[in-house]
């Protein structure tokens, strides 16, 4: 007898529907399992067995053929262990073949019947509500993620044995009840608050002008001065997720499996933090079957990398195509796979090997060709690719000792907020646009205009600073976010003065 359970597999961040199909027939007892399975796969035979055992289930003592189809895709994992033992028990006529119908199953076995929780929930549910599946059923620790799909009724499945009784009409599963999503204060996520960073008001500044338009920051300074924690106060300033960037980074953390039952969708930006030891797989991704990268891991958040200068050129170089398209596509023998890398670049680094480069208090000494060889690990078109180029410079002991509280990120996210819903207005039609930083040339043309005096100035900076037109394009960008945080429907030539400061300056030594 041949009975077809649906289920649902993920390739890179896309979502595929698989075809369970399971043959019974007469000969010597077997369990094979074909259509491309990996080794997960493949040893579900053992935890199918043991669960429909123990959960009081008859395991058939003939041949078993499943397929996993489409044949030609490749299957990964322990989520179609549910579909697998449905299939066995509809072929074998212990449950109806109508209860399966219109319906998606997933989760992994355990050897007592217990489902457990897999990764890739919210964008198989989230496929089957555009494939208009009715149900889906899936371990109960992972309802959470599944409800960001609206459409579609969710049944927390404990066991395979309550499952069982249910689509025999014994006993009704309950469906699960979305909880409204409560507001989630910034002040209460993060550890860090700008009010309590002494001085580097500049350094606030421009970082208040990268979050407000998506921009890169490169900071350079002595070793003390508060680059990282700079760096790490950074997201409690930077808006608040909306709903589509909400369900865009939970889906990219539901595949590489970083979401748990207490953190089923990602509420915050993200920031990650690698090593700079991390390689060049770890930061853009891949594998095998390409898994998500730290920069995908940043999308709509903050990807810092402290010690910049420290990264091996090469993974530094694999930053290139992310940051001019906001994407990065990973090719490999089975296919070219598209990830998303939207994010907000903060780089760190000192001046020079010691660190002390121009610094008014401490000599620096690093020889001149060992700082041109330590700069030189940079290459000039990430440099190009990076807005914000500000330097951090020593703390005076008056700042430090200072009673006085800064301004509390609260109040700069207001301001943010404000620029980001200026954008939001501004780029309503275009639907891959929703900072100044993503805008392309035609945009630019539409939302930069410049009056005379802003064009002499800008200009006499691209003659004299020998400026690319890269360069001159991400000018204009940061420009339109200074004037967006003014609330000024026109780039000003003190906007453009603003944003030329920010330009890398030659270092003299």
């Amino acid at each position: 007898m041949l009975a077809k359970v649906k289920s649902g597999a993920t390739l890179g961040l896309e979502c595929y529907p698989i075809d369970v199909e399971v043959d019974i027939s007469n000969g010597l007892p077997s369990f094979l399992i074909v259509g491309l399975p990996d080794k997960a796969v493949e040893e579900s035979r053992e935890r199918v067995r043991a669960a429909i055992k123990n959960s009081g289930a008859i395991f058939p003592n003939k041949r078993l053929t499943v397929n996993l189809a489409p044949a030609d895709l490749k299957k990964e994992g322990p989520g179609f262990d549910l579909a697998i033992a449905l299939g066995i028990l509809a072929a074998a006529g212990q449950i109806n073949q109508e209860s399966l119908d219109n319906s998606l199953f997933l989760g992994e076995l355990s050897l007592n019947g217990n489902l457990r929780h897999i990764n890739g929930v919210l964008p198989i549910s989230l496929m089957a509500e555009n494939l208009k599946f009715a149900k889906i059923f899936l371990p109960a620790a992972d309802c959470g993620e599944a409800a960001l799909a609206e459409q579609i009724d969710i049944f927390p499945v404990k066991n395979l044995k309550e499952l069982i009784f249910s689509l025999k009409g014994e006993k009704k599963l309950p469906i699960f009840q979305r909880q409204k999503e409560q507001e989630v204060k910034q002040n209460e996520l993060f550890d860090y608050d700008f009010a309590y960073i002494k001085g580097q008001e500049n350094v606030k500044r421009a970082l208040e002008i990268a979050a407000a338009g998506g921009h890169n920051v490169l900071m350079s300074g002595p070793p003390g001065t508060g680059k990282t924690l700079l760096a790490r106060a950074l997201p409690t300033i930077l808006p608040k997720l909306t709903k589509e960037e909400m369900l865009e980074v939970t889906k990219i953390y539901s595949v590489a499996g970083l979401t748990t039952t207490k953190t089923s969708v990602i509420k915050v930006r993200p920031f990650r933090s690698p090593h700079h030891t991390a390689s060049d797989v770890a930061l853009v991704g891949g594998g095998q079957i390409p898994k998500p990268g730290e920069i995908t891991l940043a999308h709509r958040g903050v990807l810092f990398l402290d010690e910049f200068a420290e990264f091996p050129r090469f993974v530094l170089e694999s930053l290139r195509q992310p940051l001019e398209d906001g994407v990065i596509a990973v090719s490999r023998a089975s296919g070219t796979f598209n990830f998303p890398a939207q994010f907000i670049l903060v780089a760190a680094q000192n001046p020079c090997p010691c660190g002390y480069l121009n610094d008014p208090v401490k000599n620096c000494i690093c020889t001149p060709s060992q700082i041109i060889r330590y700069q030189k690990k940079i290459s000039g078109p990430i440099l190009d690719r990076i807005d914000i180029h500000i330097d951090v410079p020593r703390i005076q002991y008056e700042k430090l000792a200072s009673e006085k509280v800064a301004e509390e990120s609260a109040k700069v996210q207001a301001r943010v907020q404000g620029a980001r819903d200026i954008q939001k207005h501004r780029f309503v039609q275009e639907n891959e646009i929703r900072t100044n930083s993503e805008m392309g040339l035609r945009d630019i043309k539409q939302y930069c205009f410049l009056d005379e005096k802003s064009q002499n100035l800008l200009k006499s900076a691209v003659d004299k600073l020998a400026l690319s037109a890269r360069a001159y394009h991400r000018i204009l960008k940061l420009g339109r976010t200074i004037a967006d945080l003014q609330n000024q429907p026109n780039i000003q030539i003190a906007h453009i003065a603003e944003a030329l400061q920010y330009r890398p300056k030659e270092n003299a030594f």
